[in-house]
């Protein structure tokens, strides 16, 4: 049988506990889900955080299970929270102890990055210094990225190209972007994570199609 790892995979969403929009649907089948995955080839699942709350839970999720991992990180739509909670640089070294504290289950930093498509939840500028911010883990840390990249190509570019020698590659998740974003990210070293956001447009399937098939992750 051939083997899989998930690569991002959102199990913190109550869904998995049977919860649908703040209502009890069903009883929990979290262990139901992560069985009928693991019987059918998949043999290790790396659990998407977003927010300090996520990774609480990703790593309650991971403790102990072999097969799970997760990561650390905040999404570009949370980032609010680097002020909300306590000032940025307690937060940002509350992400590094995540990291330190468990690194046989944090595999990857993320989910970071940038959303211009989203703004309603965090400004531009607030995303772009803590996107800067958070970058800085990935040095101390040597870990790869889990990226998000959405209508932001060129402050994105910008910002991990000028990281680009101290960073240690990485994917960048959920691409929906142009043939040319795929092929400067392909050019700074990084991996192309394909899902269903990837396919909705005639320009995205053209996107897909550019890129090398040993660039892809699905």
């Amino acid at each position: 049988m051939r083997k899989y790892i998930d690569i991002g995979a959102n199990l913190t969403d109550a869904v998995f506990k049977g919860v649908y929009r703040g209502k009890k649907v069903h009883d929990d089948d979290f262990h139901h889900v992560l069985n009928r995955a693991f019987e059918i080839g998949m043999d290790k699942i790396i659990v998407t955080a977003g927010c300090k709350d996520d990774i609480n839970e990703a790593l309650k999720l991971v403790k102990d299970n072999e097969r799970l991992y997760c990561t650390v990180g905040v999404h570009p739509t949370r980032c609010n929270e680097f002020e909300n909670n306590d000032n940025p640089e307690n937060h940002l070294n509350i992400l590094k102890d995540f990291i330190v504290e468990n690194k046989d289950k944090v595999v990857a930093l993320g989910e970071i990055g940038l959303d211009y498509d989203r703004t309603q939840f965090c400004p531009i500028e607030t995303q772009k210094k803590y996107f800067k911010m958070q970058l800085q883990l990935a040095t101390e840390t040597n870990l790869p990225l889990f990226l998000h990249s959405r209508n932001c190509a060129d402050d994105f570019i910008d910002i991990i190209s000028k990281k680009r020698d101290v960073l240690h590659g990485g994917v960048v998740h959920s691409f929906t972007g142009t043939v040319e974003e795929a092929e400067m990210y392909t050019d700074l070293g990084f991996f192309i994570g394909i899902n269903g956001c990837s396919l909705k447009t005639e320009e995205n399937l053209k996107a897909m199609a550019s890129i090398p098939t040993e660039k892809t992750y699905d």
